[in-house]
């Protein structure tokens, strides 16, 4: 029988972080969601209010169920708070040298037993779990966004990490109402192996005139089902980020399918990063 972890440490309070914060504790845990900044705390404690009140409100949960799930969780810039944690979520933004410096002070806090998980979205297990001394309590817990809604969790081992380490944070995702899928410790991992170069040539496609941004979207919404195009989605998920991810396969896999359209990197050199800053392929109020 898999043993459950009740203590749940996050480390990051955006929008992914207060999310993963948010179902940690609605399936009943006790959590901790740390960042750098109080207000940056103050956002992601907001962010989980407002997500509750939209859950009162279609009558998914009670006002009194809302409330004991936002008194699980416990907001703070300090790291320390961690030391008492069964695993720590590390949700910082997707770079590699910020992620690595957390889990190196996390290292030096958290016990021995302390699982370590990442959501990064594209970066190696193994170069992250390096950063550690326990590569085989470390693995990948690739949430989607936003966190709340989204069913699926993508499960990176690395090639150190133990049948156990994956088999109780695999246990910890279910509990959480996730489905998981298990993908093995290469670039971009499955999911952003896949949608990325697609959003890629999206923006290939917009560059070189093919189409406009909205018929670009509209095609690919109607003529594959997908709820919103890919352009729209990559404003979403941040074009920052999408240009991260595209590095990360590019120098990764070496192939140059994977090269980041310069139209994307125009975009986020002149600071049009979607809908976080107001401006991407689309404006935004």
């Amino acid at each position: 029988m898999v043993q459950e972890m009740e203590k749940v440490g996050v480390v990051g309070a955006g929008q992914m972080g207060a999310g993963i914060a948010q179902v940690a504790a609605a399936a009943g845990c006790n959590v901790r969601c740390t960042d750098i900044s109080k207000n940056a705390c103050d956002k992601g404690k907001a962010s989980v209010a407002k997500s509750l009140a939209r859950l009162v409100k279609k009558e998914r949960i009670s006002e009194k169920e809302a409330d004991t799930i936002a008194t699980r969780i416990v907001w703070s810039t300090d790291p320390t708070l961690h030391a008492d944690r069964e695993i720590v979520i590390e949700a910082a933004s997707e770079n590699e040298e910020l992620k690595k410096s957390i889990f190196a002070q996390l290292d030096a806090c958290c016990p021995a037993e302390t699982i370590f998980a990442t959501n990064t979205s594209s970066i190696s297990i193994g170069r992250l779990a390096a950063s550690t001394t326990r590569s085989d309590r470390f693995i990948g817990m690739h949430f989607m966004n936003p966190v709340p809604i989204m069913k699926l969790v993508e499960m990176i081992r690395g090639i150190a990490t133990s049948d156990e380490t994956y088999q109780r944070v695999n246990a910890l995702a279910e509990r959480f109402g996730k489905t998981t899928t298990l993908s093995q410790d290469f670039p971009g991992f499955i999911a952003n192996r896949i949608l990325m170069p697609m959003i890629n040539e999206a923006f290939f496609t917009l560059m070189e005139g093919v189409g406009s941004a909205e018929d670009i979207d509209t095609t690919m919404k109607l003529g594959t089902n997908q709820p919103m195009g890919p352009l729209a989605l990559a404003d979403f998920i941040g074009l920052d980020t999408c240009l991260a991810i595209m590095r990360v396969l590019h120098d990764g896999l070496g192939d140059s399918k994977y090269r980041p359209c310069p139209l994307l990197i125009q975009y986020v050199d002149a600071g049009f990063m979607g809908r976080k800053s107001g401006r991407g392929v689309y404006t935004y109020d």
